[in-house]
């Protein structure tokens, strides 16, 4: 029989390495997951962990962790939970092609994309073309769009005309659109038409209005670069996998 202090669980087993874990709180996603999936009451789901049979990763864990898809879970020897393995690929999205997967619209990424499980994080707009990710994991979309997280999306910009200096300082200070102010934000210029701009922020067709507020028409506009995930010598209409890391570690 175990025995366990009020500050910490341990378990012993022979087939499983040692863990030590705090005391179960019984809020969190291991014990609502036992209970689903294995159609037990809390009770049980408690005592299986009390007991050191549950095994995630090989690891005994006796507390209520939080657990992720990736993970394997096991009730002894009897796996539970396969840990499953995430799409992240990248696309080089060509002019022309709408930003969905929905097969009743004209010219949508699955006519060009052999993947029918994935999701598009983000958007370019007909027009537009360049960096475009697609996952079946649906818990990166805040990570990657939401403004507070502060990743990065370059866009290599080509306009109608040429623009001077007052033209740069406008663009990263701020331009009134849609009845809001965006962000500031980073722009260089390449050549007198051309321009690269980097932003956190994504309101709808952003740079086109900005530049259309300011005078200037759109002729071009490339994503090159989501986070440190760049689209490199990738080609129009080409993909490939990569590993999230590339878009969500710091520099």
């Amino acid at each position: 029989m175990l025995c366990f202090r009020k500050s910490e669980i341990k378990v012993f087993s022979r087939n499983a390495k040692f863990v030590k874990k705090t005391a179960l709180s019984f809020r969190n996603k291991l014990q609502h997951f036992l209970v689903q999936k294995l159609q037990i009451s809390n009770r049980e789901a408690q005592n299986l962990l009390f007991e050191g049979k549950v095994i995630i990763d090989g690891l005994i864990t006796s507390a209520n962790v939080t657990i992720e898809p990736e993970q394997e879970i096991r009730i002894e020897n009897k796996v539970i939970q396969a840990p499953k393995n995430f799409k992240y690929v990248a696309f080089h999205k060509p002019r022309g092609i709408e930003t969905t997967l929905n097969q009743a619209i004209v010219d949508n990424l699955s006519q060009i994309l052999p993947f029918e499980d994935v999701f598009n994080v983000g958007r370019l707009d007909k027009a537009s073309e360049g960096l475009l990710i697609l996952t079946d994991d649906g818990r990166i979309y805040d990570k990657i769009l939401r403004n507070e997280h502060k990743i990065e999306k370059e866009y290599l910009v080509k306009l109608d005309k040429p623009f001077d200096d007052s033209f740069i300082e406008k663009m990263s200070s701020g331009v009134e659109i849609m009845g809001k102010m965006t962000l500031p934000c980073q722009v260089v210029a390449v050549d007198e038409r051309c321009f690269k701009i980097v932003l956190i922020q994504g309101l709808n067709r952003q740079i086109r209005r900005m530049c259309y507020k300011l005078g200037y028409e759109v002729t071009l506009l490339k994503r090159v670069r989501i986070g440190n995930l760049h689209l490199g010598d990738l080609k129009s209409g080409d993909w490939r996998f990569f590993e999230l890391e590339e878009v969500l570690k710091s520099e």
